[in-house]
Formats: structure tokens, C-alpha cells, sequence
């Protein structure tokens, strides 16, 4: 049990003795009566559920289904109910939704205007982009977007303003925890159960998950959400590392890149666009809006998913995995990270702090194939970081996803390219080489054989990609 305070619709909200797993979703609808906010996949895909979260990074469009109460401490949460002015005028976005038709059954609609008036209180007008995550079955994408349009221009309403200046305002700071063993005592008077724990820095983290190393350790709990909601896991000793600072920074070491463990995929998304364009547009169709805000990359990595978007992209950068137990601290490079399916080179009670790239690699490229363009798993995703002297390869980084139990290196195939002048055609004579480095499985996404093919293509695409032809699936040409 823990204290959570927040504000909600601008009225402040003490919460004493939450369960760690109950989820603003359930909050809402059963003790708040908000039932605007709807339940529809429970599970973060359909966006019934969204809601504005308001902190010290920003307003966020996020998924109340998979998020829970503590990690809305110190922060402001908007439901549909109350992004109307409290006199009842309609939010710009409101308005135009309802002069263009914009909803038919309505069940969708209260989680479309959450992530438009998000949209339009941080100007982005990139609607496919910020909409991807909200389904509608009924009314149909278009007179949507046409709402969406026709909102950009008007001004942002005073009261979705007012949330910014709460936080240190109105919202108590977050106590000073506690936590049992290596000689600690148990909490003291006013302070979390050792069993749920809040860390403001990643010292504390350590000692405490050093004391507790079966305990959850959650992110943005756009995985473990899925544990609570559709497994019905119960989790006896959980921390969130929202609250870590440190751990949710960029810092620019010069020609390297640290990358705590805390950033969330859209954060990483927006910076790698000024250094690894294509990563950025791989993070892009990483799930959705609500999602990639809420899902950090450090619990991508951690996760230890064989189709996680992001490892092929890292280990294809040469990436550093930073991990810590306790006082000591260890680096790996990340594909020695992953062992087998689920299973890593972490050690009891030890973490991930963040990972380490280059700042340049002018010759990477990531690859998505998916059944779907936008918010879906991929079936294979191939990451190329080739560097080549006068066309001649003279070192090659090749990666992928969905090819095996584990994120993995094309160890054949880049041995192969050493030393070849790289074309389209010596990458289709190489190319059959991935049988060499892959036994990939046939599931529900793809088959073994449409996985190896796959990946070959990939590699004759990225030579096409490198001379200059476009080779982007938006692009249709006849």
C-alpha cells in the first residue's frame, strides 16, 4: 500500500493505501463515477481508455488501462470530463468533432478528443501520427481528421493551461523512502511499505532492489500493466522508476550518446531524429502515441523480447548496456546481453541503469515489417550499420528481430561482406548466407520461410537504400 497525490480535472486528490497495481482506469470508473473514460481492450491498443497526464516533461496522451496510481504522483490527469471549460464550453477540438461528424457510436470518441486536445495543447499537427492509437470502428478516420484539422488554428483553452503550474504548488513532494535488509530498518512513520517503493534516485533503487531482487522493477508498465490486467499476476514488492530522474536523461558525451533507462521511446524518437534518422522513424511505429510516451528503453531492453523494435537498432550501433547491483557497476556490450528466449546476462538484484551509442552512424538503417504499417508487432525487423571505404565493406553491424530466440547479429552474413564492393547485386549473392546465421520459428506473424526471405530482401534493400533509390513502402510508384 502507498500514498499517491495528484491533481484530477484541477481538483487535487490524496489517495491513502492504494494497492500499487490498481490503474487509474479502474480508479476513475469505479471511485470517481468518470465513466467517460472507456474499458475496450484493456490492454493499451484500442485508446478508449486515454487520458492527459500533465508532470514536469509535459502534457502526455496515455493509456489509463495499463496505468497505475503510483505513477501519477506529482502530476496532473485530464479525463474527458474535463477538458471542457469548468462553464461548460466546449474544447475546441470538442467542437469541431461534433460539426464534423466525428463520432457515431461514441464508445471511442472520449479517448480521440483525450489524445486530440494533447495534440493541441503541444501544437503537433501530425494527426496519422498522434491518432494511431485510437480505433473506430464505426465513423471512419476521416471526418476525424477533418476535426482535427479545423482545431490547429484555435487558441489553447486557459484551463487546460492552469495544470502546468501545480506541481510544486499544490502537490506535496514524494516522501523519502524506506527499505528492509543490508542493516536498514523498516519504514519509518509516514514513509512507503518497503514493498513499494518510489526511488528518486538510482542509489536508492540499488539498495532496495538489492534487499528485494524478486521485486518488479516498472517502467512505464506498458508490459507489466498486461501481467496485472490480463494474466491477473499478482505483484507482492513493486518499484517505480518514474521518479528517477537521472535515469530519464540524453547526455551528449561528445561522440557518444548516454541514454538512461527511464527515456521513453517517444523521447528517444524525438532525439534520435537529429543523429540516427532512421532508428527515429523505426521508434515511430513503435505501438502508438499513448504507448511509446508511457514505454521506456530501458524496460525494452530489460524486457528481453526477441521481437523488441529496439535492441536490432542498438546492437546494430554497437551499444553499451550500463547495469548496476548494489554499489558495483558493470558495462556488456548489449547483444551479449541476451542469452536465450527470456533470458539475460542480469544478475540477482542487478539493473539496467541505461545504454551508451554512437552519436554518428550516417550509414544505419532500420527495417519494419509488420501485418500492419502503424501500431503493430513486427514479424522481422533488420537493423544495417555498414561502413564502406571507396564502396569496399570494412566493417558491418547487421541485427535483427523476430529471426530467433534472442535480438541477434548476422555473424555470416557480415564476415561475408568484408572486403566485397556493396551493390545489389553482392548482397543477393550474400544474402542466402542468413540461413547460416538464422533458424527463425513460424507463429501467428509469419512463417519461417517468408521470415529468412525476408531478412534477405533486406539486406538487397538496404544496398538499394545506400545508392540512393527510394525504397520506403509509403512510396508507391507504377
Amino acid at each position: 500500500m502507498t500514498e499517491v497525490a495528484f491533481l484530477l480535472n484541477g481538483t487535487q486528490v490524496v489517495l491513502t493505501g492504494v494497492s500499487p497495481t490498481r490503474t487509474l482506469l479502474d480508479y476513475l470508473r469505479e471511485d470517481r463515477a468518470l465513466c467517460g473514460t472507456k474499458e475496450g481492450c484493456n490492454e493499451g491498443d484500442c485508446g478508449a481508455c486515454t487520458v492527459i497526464v500533465k508532470g514536469g516533461d509535459g502534457a502526455k496522451a496515455l493509456n489509463a488501462c495499463i496505468l497505475f496510481l503510483p505513477q501519477l504522483h506529482g502530476k496532473a490527469v485530464r479525463t474527458v470530463e474535463g477538458i471542457a471549460a469548468p462553464d461548460g464550453t466546449p474544447h475546441p477540438v470538442q467542437r469541431e468533432m461534433h460539426r464534423h461528424h466525428g463520432s457515431q457510436c461514441g464508445f471511442c470518441t472520449p479517448g480521440f478528443v483525450a489524445s486530440m486536445a494533447a495534440a493541441h495543447l503541444n501544437g503537433d499537427i501530425d494527426h496519422d501520427t498522434t491518432l494511431a492509437g485510437n480505433l473506430c470502428r464505426c465513423t471512419g478516420y476521416a471526418p476525424i481528421i477533418r476535426a482535427a484539422r479545423a482545431a490547429e488554428s484555435a487558441p489553447v483553452p486557459d484551463h487546460m493551461k492552469t495544470d502546468a503550474a501545480f506541481i510544486l504548488a499544490q502537490i506535496p513532494k514524494p516522501a523519502k523512502q524506506s527499505f528492509a535488509g543490508k542493516g536498514v530498518g523498516g519504514p519509518r512513520e509516514g514513509e512507503d511499505s518497503p514493498l513499494s517503493l518510489r526511488p528518486q534516485t538510482i542509489a536508492e533503487l540499488a539498495s532496495w532492489y538489492a534487499a528485494h531482487p524478486d521485486a518488479t522493477l516498472i517502467g512505464g508498465a506498458t508490459d507489466v500493466g498486461l501481467w496485472v490486467n490480463k494474466l491477473h499476476r499478482d505483484l507482492p514488492k513493486t518499484a517505480f522508476l518514474n521518479g528517477i530522474a537521472e535515469m530519464a536523461q540524453i547526455i551528449d558525451l561528445g561522440d557518444t550518446l548516454h541514454i538512461g533507462a527511464g527515456v521513453t521511446i517517444e523521447s528517444l524518437r524525438i532525439a534520435m531524429g537529429a543523429h540516427h534518422p532512421s532508428f527515429a522513424e523505426l521508434l515511430r511505429r513503435y505501438a502508438s502515441t499513448q504507448i511509446r510516451n508511457a514505454a521506456t528503453i530501458g524496460g525494452n531492453i530489460a524486457n528481453g523480447s526477441p521481437i523488441g523494435d529496439g535492441p536490432p537498432a542498438l546492437i546494430a550501433l554497437g551499444a553499451v548496456l550500463h547495469l548496476r547491483q548494489g554499489e558495483a557497476t558493470r558495462d556488456v556490450p548489449l547483444e551479449g546481453f541476451f542469452l536465450d528466449y527470456r533470458k539475460q546476462d542480469r544478475r540477482l538484484g542487478e539493473f539496467v541503469t541505461g545504454v551508451t551509442i554512437p552519436k554518428s552512424a550516417p550509414n544505419l538503417r532500420c527495417y519494419k515489417i509488420s501485418k500492419r504499417f502503424d501500431q503493430d508487432i513486427s514479424a522481422v525487423c533488420g537493423c544495417f550499420n555498414i561502413e564502406t571505404h571507396g564502396g569496399t565493406v570494412t566493417a558491418a553491424r547487421i541485427a535483427f528481430g523476430g529471426m530467433a530466440g534472442i535480438p541477434k547479429r548476422a555473424a555470416a552474413v557480415e564476415g561475408a561482406l568484408i572486403g566485397q564492393f556493396l551493390n545489389p547485386e553482392t548482397a543477393a549473392q550474400i544474402a542466402p548466407l542468413m540461413e547460416r546465421d538464422f533458424t527463425p520459428l513460424s507463429d501467428m506473424r509469419a512463417s519461417a520461410a517468408y521470415r529468412l526471405t525476408t531478412a534477405q530482401n533486406l539486406l538487397i534493400r538496404y544496398a538499394h537504400d545506400l545508392a540512393g533509390a527510394k525504397t520506403s513502402v509509403m512510396e508507391v510508384r507504377v
